[in-house]
This record gives C-alpha cells, sequence and structure tokens, in this order.
C-alpha cells in the first residue's frame, strides 16, 4: 500500500535538474488539440468499437507529460480513422497538464506537476483523501483503464537504453509482451518502492486475473525512433488480438521471434544524494561477471549479484528514494 503522504522530492527537481545535462530534442510534440474533448466523457479519451467481439483494448499515453513519442502515434492512428475490426480500441492522452507545460528548452521539467502520476496506482490511495493534480487525473481516467481487458502503457526514456517492454509479475503479462515482440525484450518486474505504477493495479498483477496491462519503453525521449518504436509495438499488440490486420499509420509486421524475458532480482533504490555509478551504462547491457562494482551509493558498494547480469534502466543522476537500476537475469 503507497504511503498517503507526499513521496519525497520529485526525480527531475530544481535539486537534480542543476545536474542533468542537456537534452536535445528531435521529435517535436504533436498536436493534440483534435482529440482533447475525446468521445467517452472523459478528456482526452476517444473509443470505437467493431461489431464483431473481442477484447477491450486501451492505448495509453502521456503518463508522463514530456513523454510524447507513444502521444505521437496515437495521434497519427487518430488523424487516419483507425478502427478495430472486433473488440473495443481506446485511445488516452493521461497527463495533458503536463503535456501543456513542456518546453523544448527545459525538457525534463514537465514529467508531472504535483507528483509521479505512475506511482499513484494504489486502490486505496485513488479512494483517499489525498489531492494533487496527477491523484485528480489519475482519478478521472481510472474508470477508461478499469474497462479495457488489455492496457499497452506508452513510455520513453531519459538517459540512453535498449527498449524494453515491462510486463509486471503475472505469468500472462510476459506471455503477451513475448507476444508482441517490439521491443524484443521482456522485464518481469515488481515495480519501485515509491508507489505502484499502473501495471501494478491488482487487477492486471492478480495471478489468478485476466486483464493484463504492459509498459512499453520505446527508447529516448525526444528521439524519432522511439516513435516508430511505439508503432511498432502498438502494431504487434493489435494484429495478435486481432483487432488489425495492416493500416498506413502503422508499420507491417516484422518476421521475428519471441522476445526473450529477463527477471528482476534486485531493485537498486538510493538511499543518499551521492550515488554515483563507476562509469556510464547503458540500459540493456549485460555486465558476465557475479559481483562486479557498478555503483556507489555513498559509501556503500552496489555490485552485480550473479553472472550475465541485465542491467535495466539505469538512471544515471538517481534523486534519493528513487530507483537506480534493476538488476535481472534471462529465463527461459
Amino acid at each position: 500500500m503507497t504511503d498517503p503522504s507526499p513521496q519525497g522530492p520529485p526525480p527531475h527537481g530544481r535539486d537534480s535538474q542543476a545536474r542533468l545535462p542537456q537534452f536535445e530534442v528531435t521529435l517535436p510534440p504533436p498536436d493534440l488539440a483534435p482529440w482533447r474533448a475525446g468521445n467517452t466523457g472523459i478528456p482526452g479519451f476517444t473509443s470505437h468499437a467493431a461489431e464483431a467481439p473481442g477484447p477491450h483494448v486501451l492505448l495509453l499515453a502521456l503518463m508522463h507529460g514530456n513523454e510524447y513519442a507513444g502521444a505521437a502515434v496515437l495521434d497519427r492512428m487518430l488523424r487516419a480513422r483507425l478502427r478495430p475490426l472486433r473488440g473495443r480500441l481506446t485511445l488516452g492522452f493521461a497527463n495533458l497538464a503536463a503535456f501543456d507545460a513542456f518546453d523544448p528548452a527545459n525538457p525534463t521539467a514537465s514529467r508531472f506537476l504535483d507528483e509521479d502520476m505512475n506511482r499513484l496506482w494504489d486502490p486505496a490511495l485513488l479512494d483517499g483523501p489525498r489531492s494533487s493534480a496527477e491523484l485528480s487525473r489519475a482519478r478521472q481516467i481510472r474508470p477508461a483503464v478499469e474497462a479495457a481487458d488489455v492496457v499497452l502503457d506508452l513510455h520513453s526514456m531519459l538517459w540512453p537504453s535498449d527498449p524494453l517492454i515491462l510486463c509486471g509479475a503475472a505469468a500472462r503479462g510476459r506471455t503477451l509482451a513475448q507476444a508482441v515482440g517490439a521491443p524484443a525484450l521482456a522485464v518481469a518486474d515488481r515495480g519501485h518502492t515509491n508507489g505502484p505504477r499502473l501495471i501494478d493495479l491488482p487487477r492486471f498483477a492478480r495471478p489468478d486475473g485476466t486483464a493484463t496491462a504492459l509498459l512499453v519503453e520505446s527508447g529516448q525521449h525526444w528521439d524519432p525512433a522511439s516513435m516508430d518504436m511505439a508503432a511498432a509495438s502498438i502494431a504487434g499488440l493489435l494484429r495478435h488480438l486481432g483487432l488489425l490486420r495492416s493500416h498506413p499509420s502503422l508499420p507491417a509486421a516484422p518476421a521475428a521471434p519471441p522476445g526473450r524475458v529477463a527477471e528482476v532480482t534486485h531493485v537498486v533504490t538510493a538511499a543518499t544524494g551521492a550515488f554515483a555509478f563507476v562509469r556510464t551504462f547503458r540500459g540493456g547491457e549485460v555486465i558476465p561477471r557475479r559481483n562486479t562494482l557498478i555503483a556507489l551509493d555513498g559509501t556503500e558498494e552496489i555490485r552485480t549479484p550473479h553472472d550475465d547480469c541485465l542491467l535495466v534502466m539505469p538512471s544515471l543522476r538517481p534523486s534519493r528514494g528513487h530507483t537506480a537500476i534493476r538488476l535481472a537475469r534471462f529465463v527461459a
């Protein structure tokens, strides 16, 4: 359960921004004005159903306001009037208020307004008395999330990393992630210590559940290649579920074997403000030998816990109390 009190300093607040390098914005933000009203009663959410029965799929972008590669793909799909062959397809833009605050001169500042929206998906917190801009919006979009059979939550990454799909802990999540096939790496984990993600909602995380949610990390923020990967992931999911065969707004299906799966064995949370990696690691690197030193958290050494250790999304400037890196091993 999430503590209803504030969860510490934001990962890209004033203190950490002073330590961040400048990032180039080569992907312009999309114009989402035509989709603000939506057609579902939830601003920013548009839904269409086919006559043939099938699953309800929710494609969600802008959980973080400055991660708009996925939103650019949804914008393209909406302009192309894509309709599902069966079931229902809903396209939603989550944190529009933070997106509206995006400034390419300071692109990390609009991740959120008050707090990280992807650390709030605890029913007790959503039903509780605490208030913030992100909590209000999470409560507003919650009915769309809970109505969907499958959710694809589209994100991107600040630091260099290979794209991946976070599939949670449930077996059905990793099975679906492998079937989607793009990105080719699925990572099974249990989330962060400072709050649950949307994919951690009980209806998605319970072993005996039927609803499934995946989180796609499509590449670096503000890079056109991240938009391409988000589009490939959407296409893979919709084809697998039978909602789509082909469409001009999405890429053709690549001929690829099922993706690899890795399980997170350790989540490293920065305990001090002096956390530092021993060198600049890239997400997706594999460290061959157990007990290799990769970081110092104050005086504490952070070492690989096993051979062939996969480095998952290292945050090269982590704030105290936030995830610095996840360490994983590949599974059959």
